[in-house]
């Protein structure tokens, strides 16, 4: 006999029931996010992040799907923070994609009654980031003895680089002349570059003879094929259990590691920012709040009694 659960408000809360009438768009809807899909393509934007508004702006017209799009108003914007994202307790993250892709999305659509630029973010909580010690930083880059494996990790802490800027690396862009890396169309679309080390170069030189790379310079079983980014997440999280260190690290905490150990080690903030692509410096001061450098150095009154 099936389980049948009673269609009452307590039991969708409960067990997440959401009736399908709720989750697909309206008509007019489905044109019109198909438009901003094909108008952020046009623009450039990446794939993730088309993937990303599309699917926060769906989320906000299936909530307004009895009403016509050309009505919404700055009103229903608020109502829906208030009545979705914060009566289901969602993320502030989540909020401001949602936010942003109002925006953009109201931004190229005429007759509206939106006023773009009345639609607020929600205040970003001050989340300071991750950093692992040096000594942590050594026991998990030295944690695998697979060459590719230890030789990525290695690659992200020693260049600060996010993971998909890892996998998206050819052989071409390791500048051996001149101890650089070339990193195309990082985020932003811009092109950086970053200091390679040369312990590094003699690593990358041995991995390069064992596995001979012809596309990416990490790929994965298929020849030609970048490295899966779960692959390599998994790879982290086996040189975590592998060490003992049992901080719920993730592959960003090594590039805000090397940002705070080379903020430690005197290295100025404006040079940081370049090595980390940051558009703001704003965004780079944020490490100056976890380096412990001279909080270590402040003696406590309490020493003092």
């Amino acid at each position: 006999m099936a389980w049948h659960i009673p269609d009452t408000e307590e039991n969708r809360i409960r067990f997440k029931i959401i009736p399908l009438s709720h989750t697909i768009p309206s008509e007019e809807a489905i044109v019109q996010i198909e438009k901003f899909q094909q108008w952020m393509r046009s623009k450039r934007y990446s794939e993730s992040t088309i993937t990303t508004y599309c699917e926060a702006l769906k989320s906000f017209l299936v909530f307004y799907r009895e009403k016509p799009i050309s009505e919404i108003t700055n009103e229903d914007v608020i109502i829906y923070n208030n009545d979705y994202i914060l009566k289901n307790n969602l993320s502030a993250s989540y909020q401001n994609q949602i936010t942003n892709a109002i925006k953009l999305y109201f931004k190229t659509i005429q007759d509206t009654k939106i006023e773009v630029d009345k639609i607020h973010r929600p205040k970003r909580a001050k989340v300071l980031p991750n950093v692992l010690s040096k000594e942590e930083i050594k026991l998990i880059l030295n944690a695998h003895s697979n060459i590719k494996h230890k030789t990525m990790l290695s690659l992200i802490y020693s260049c600060g680089l996010r993971c998909g800027e890892l996998l998206a690396l050819e052989p071409v862009h390791i500048d051996s002349k001149r101890n650089l890396v070339l990193l195309k169309n990082a985020k932003g679309k811009k092109d950086r570059i970053a200091p390679l080390s040369p312990k590094i170069l003699e690593m990358l030189r041995e991995y390069y003879k064992v596995h001979q790379p012809t596309t990416y310079l990490f790929e994965g079983q298929i020849k030609g094929q970048p490295y899966d980014v779960r692959s390599l997440q998994l790879i982290l999280k086996q040189a975590l259990q592998k060490t003992g260190i049992t901080k719920p690290a993730t592959l960003h905490w090594l590039r805000h590691s090397f940002a705070t150990h080379l903020l430690e080690s005197g290295t100025d903030l404006r040079y940081i920012q370049e090595l980390l692509g940051h558009n703001s410096s704003k965004t780079t001061e944020i490490y100056t709040h976890v380096s412990t450098k001279s909080i270590q150095q402040i003696k406590s009154p309490f020493d003092d009694l």
